[in-house]
């Protein structure tokens, strides 16, 4: 902040001072604090922890995985996954935020100075087996919940030669592997043009984090709860989004009762129907737009 200093010494509060854009690094870690601060239903943030998982793991998480993404411009991408996920186990402990990284790591690897959307298609096009051992390795590493068997690319046998056809295969039923299978369209045309309108719209950050969360869930029923409910529960809790979107909008009453309700429906299975995904795919909407200067701190 410029401070000026008033007639009895002390400093006077005045207008940010410009600043340079965030590094990488700083947009990823960045993204990971704003997405787990938001109050979005369902999810850990700084007014709910699980039993098994709190506030503080994601916020040592969000610092663990920075080093691999400022350097996954210069690295190749399965080792930028593998070496973010080996940070969040060395100081975590658990897998606070596998799928957020699978979703970061392209992203930091595009240079700063061409287009996410090019940039991103170019870096999964260049994939190699090697960045598929080194992926499948990271996710027997991090032991994500409800990961099932499939007969086709189960990360539990051999990785395959092609990371994006194994993403493909699985793009039907995980909406991380769908950002591998179709250029991150979901990411860029989708969560960060909502989370960028929910800020025109004049709401608070937060608000607008929760709202394009909600709208996500409608659009793309959570994987992660597909895979430890079944299908037909996250179609539920996409029907149940709907729901909050038709009660209004932020600032509401009609829209925050329906989002308390929406909350206490997800949590009340423990946290079984934790939208997980979708909070992985706010958090890269979130870095796409600090990358690109659309949002920048501070923040209000």
């Amino acid at each position: 902040m410029r401070e000026s200093w008033d007639g009895a010494g002390g400093p006077v509060r005045g207008e940010p001072l410009p600043c340079a854009p965030l590094a990488t690094g700083q947009c990823a870690t960045l993204a990971c604090l704003l997405e787990v601060a938001a109050p979005k239903p369902g999810n850990v943030h700084r007014g709910a922890d699980f039993d098994d998982l709190g506030l503080t793991d994601f916020l040592v998480g969000a610092v663990a995985l920075e080093p691999a993404m400022e350097a996954a411009v210069a690295r190749p991408l399965g080792r930028t996954v593998l070496d973010a996920v080996q940070s969040v186990q060395r100081l975590v402990g658990t897998n606070t935020h596998l799928g957020t990284i699978l979703l970061l790591a392209p992203l930091a690897a595009v240079p700063r100075d061409e287009p996410l959307g090019d940039g991103v298609a170019r870096v999964l096009d260049q994939l190699t087996p090697a960045d598929a051992r080194d992926v499948f390795q990271a996710i027997r590493t991090a032991r994500p919940g409800g990961l099932g068997h499939v007969d086709e690319w189960d990360v539990r046998g051999a990785p395959p030669a092609d990371l994006r056809e194994a993403m493909r295969s699985a793009a039907s039923r995980d909406l991380v592997a769908r950002q591998y299978a179709e250029n991150f369209s979901d990411v860029l045309q989708v969560v960060r043009p909502w989370l960028l309108e929910g800020m025109a719209r004049g709401w608070p950050l937060s608000a607008a984090i929760v709202h394009c969360h909600v709208r996500l869930m409608h659009r793309c029923p959570d994987s992660l709860i597909g895979r430890k409910c079944g299908v037909e529960v996250a179609h539920q809790a996409a029907r149940r989004a709907g729901a909050v979107l038709a009660a209004g909008a932020p600032g509401d009453e009609n829209y925050h009762s329906a989002l308390s309700d929406l909350d206490f429906w997800l949590r009340c299975d423990g946290h079984r129907r934790n939208p997980g995904t979708t909070a992985d795919l706010i958090a890269a909407g979130l870095f796409a737009a600090l990358r690109d200067s659309q949002l920048e701190p501070p923040v209000r």
